[in-house]
């Protein structure tokens, strides 16, 4: 059998993790391009099943047509259906987004409030993207955003025994400084990309791997 470690001693190493990560990646941020909320707000919910280059190469486009609240709150599903499509799912997030918009133009005078409760009543927007905006746009550290990367590599990495995102974030909550929760997701969907790749992990080049229970090296 294993041996079994305390909080006391997984937070230690996490420390250690978060340090050496740290000077590898340090400006780590979302790679969702984006210069206001509601830009990232669409942004997050083109993001899903998709990846974060294909939703880059559409949004441009999108932004300079569509620039509040309001104009997508009356957009032509049909034509948003076209131009979103390359994203997948492409009816559900038209949906989402003119949703979204509408709430934001009903309840909150068209602005992206900043609380994951608010945020969280958004028509296609959960926890993960409530996170991603608060964290990312408006500097609040109220969760760990568990997206693929992150749930993969904080299993390897063992500060997480849980396979359900809400589980794996409340571990990571207790284990890591409030300060990093969001620089955190950022940098291991950046070390996901990069270093810890899913089907061939360069662990000899990883920045962890004395750190990490499951290292090839």
């Amino acid at each position: 059998m294993g041996k079994t470690t305390t909080r006391t001693e997984r937070q230690a190493r996490a420390r250690k993790i978060v340090a050496r990560l740290e000077r590898a990646y340090p400006d780590a941020t979302c790679a969702l391009h984006h210069a206001s909320a509601l830009e990232l707000v669409v942004a997050t919910i083109l993001s899903a099943q998709c990846t974060d280059a294909r939703v880059n190469l559409v949004t441009p486009g999108l932004f300079a047509k569509y620039h509040t609240a309001a104009e997508y709150a009356a957009a032509d599903p049909r034509v948003l259906e076209q131009e979103i499509q390359s994203t997948g799912f492409f009816r559900n997030k038209t949906k989402a987004i003119i949703g979204m918009a509408q709430a934001l133009v009903e309840r909150h005078g068209g602005q992206v409030p900043d609380t994951m409760e608010d945020l969280t009543k958004l028509p296609g927007v959960g926890r993960k993207t409530a996170n991603v905006i608060l964290g990312t746009w408006f500097k609040k550290n109220e969760g760990v955003v568990v997206d693929t990367h992150v749930h993969r590599i904080t299993r390897l990495l063992k500060l997480t025994k849980e396979d359900d995102p809400a589980k794996i974030e409340r571990d990571l909550m207790q284990l890591l400084p409030r300060d990093k929760w969001t620089w955190f997701s950022h940098t291991l969907i950046q070390h996901g990309r990069q270093v810890c790749i899913a089907r061939r992990p360069k662990c000899e080049e990883c920045v962890v791997h004395r750190l990490c229970p499951s290292s090839l090296v």
